[in-house]
């Protein structure tokens, strides 16, 4: 007894150095997303929409090997990982329900966005949506943490039966809310396509063309949930992995809320800044270690309370980490790269602040670039980090007025931002020239690298 006791506090503390370590190392060394501008909505408007749909195909699957679409994966083994003796036939059906949920989120969500202008995920700034979002993750996290399996009701899986089966209604489902999710991971090739189903207002088409773009982010999915996620349901390790994806799901539903809410950003950047870029890294690193050791992972909730009080102590410090590990990754960005020269984020009832700026870029005949971004918004932080420092970026962007619109939150002067300049997601950052003309070539409409951003910055004259 005393050995097996022994054997599992030195996996608990491997367990504990790994995710201190992880949390350290592994977030600064992951892959910015996907830079290719693939030219989906000039081959549309030549006519050759079968290679446009390719192109917009692709885009989708370079989305879904990005950083931005890894949370989504502990939610695609929650939902089919706890279904226990589910054959392959079954399975495949199971994911397909869930890629078509997605979707069909993306057509609805891309053809609104290029109807009314607004911003491709811009949903998720809205406080009630990021809450309802949250919520669902945290009913998912308490499955993974053991507390119900994720089953419908008898009666109403009875019923469903005669339709297809109980679990394509919940895989699609949770697929619907997977694609809210991975909204904010669009790239150049949707931003370009909403472009393009703007201007034609064929939605119809859009909405197609759409969904193909979520076929492509669902295939990592699919094949995730066909051939990798039917974990059995017993063995201690089991209960151990469920644990590090609920305490994830925990840790994105945070987020979620923390972007949603300034008050809550303010707090998370302002606890970043306190300790520095590296304080910061090594204080998150050690609460997750703190958690782990309390028993975030190998507790359960219903082993007693002196369990459920330590696991639920862990899972809160491990979380918080995690969110700690994310707002240290622009800490010192700003003291290090551009300066903005105007910060807007739709104070008032009307964008005077950027008019003003125009007005004085007009005066001293120099160019504007106005960058568009949001803190949902995955490849706005990847601009911030890896392009807006870098030295050559600065020095060509001095002749600049400089001018960064948030739009986290939709709020009605930012909107009439997106429709003055034609921003149909984020990020985007376009430019005016120095005799007042806002430009349609050269604009950047996704992640774009420091030589490649210089080389953009000269075209303005």
């Amino acid at each position: 007894m005393q050995t097996n006791t022994s054997t599992r506090w030195v996996w608990v503390a491997g367990l504990a150095a790994v995710a201190a370590l992880g949390l350290v190392l592994i977030p600064a060394a992951l892959p910015t997303g996907p830079s290719a501008n693939l030219d989906a909505a000039g081959a549309l408007g030549a006519g050759r929409l079968g290679v446009g749909a390719l192109l917009v195909f692709l885009g989708g699957l370079l989305t879904a090997l990005t950083p931005c679409v890894y949370p989504l994966i502990p939610i695609t083994v929650g939902v089919f990982g706890a279904r226990p003796g589910v054959g392959r036939g079954k399975a495949v059906l199971l994911t397909s329900s869930y890629v078509v949920g997605m979707g069909v989120v993306f057509a609805t969500l891309g053809v609104i966005a290029a109807r009314t202008g607004a911003a491709f995920g811009a949903l998720l700034g809205h406080p009630a949506v990021a809450i309802g979002l949250a919520v669902f993750l945290l009913v998912l996290a308490a499955s993974m943490f053991g507390a119900f399996d994720l089953t419908l009701p008898e009666g109403l899986a009875l019923r469903l039966n005669s339709v297809g089966g109980s679990g394509l209604a919940g895989a699609f489902l949770m697929g619907s809310v997977a694609g809210f999710l991975a909204a904010p991971c669009t790239g150049p090739v949707l931003t370009g396509l909403l472009t393009y189903v703007a201007t034609t207002r064929n939605t119809v088409l859009g909405g197609g063309l759409l969904f193909v773009y979520a076929l492509g982010i669902g295939v990592p999915f699919f094949l995730i949930g066909v051939f990798a996620v039917r974990l059995p349901k017993s063995g201690a390790w089991m209960d151990w992995v469920k644990s590090a994806l609920g305490i994830l799901l925990v840790a994105l539903a945070a987020t979620y809320v923390r972007d949603a809410f300034p008050a809550l950003r303010t707090a998370a950047s302002s606890a970043a800044r306190a300790w520095g870029p590296t304080g910061g890294v090594w204080l998150a690193g050690g609460l997750a270690a703190v958690g782990v050791l309390l028993g975030a992972v190998h507790r359960h909730f219903g082993g007693g309370f002196r369990d459920s009080v330590l696991k639920g102590a862990g899972v809160a410090l491990v979380a918080g980490a995690v969110l700690l590990r994310l707002s240290a990754l622009n800490v010192g960005v700003e003291s290090t790269g551009l300066v903005w020269n105007l910060r807007y984020a739709g104070e008032g009832t009307q964008p005077e602040p950027v008019d003003a700026a125009m007005a004085r870029a007009r005066a001293e005949h120099r160019p504007v670039m106005i960058d568009f971004f949001a803190e949902w918004c995955a490849a706005c932080k990847e601009l911030d980090r890896e392009t807006y420092v870098a030295p050559g970026v600065v020095a060509e962007a001095e002749r600049f007025v400089r001018i960064k619109v948030d739009g986290t939150n939709a709020v009605d002067p930012v909107d009439a931002l997106y429709a003055r300049f034609g921003v149909n997601g984020l990020p985007t950052v376009a430019f005016v020239s120095s005799d007042g003309k806002v430009l349609d070539d050269p604009r950047v409409t996704g992640f774009l690298g420091p030589e490649k951003f210089t080389e953009t910055l000269r075209q303005v004259r």
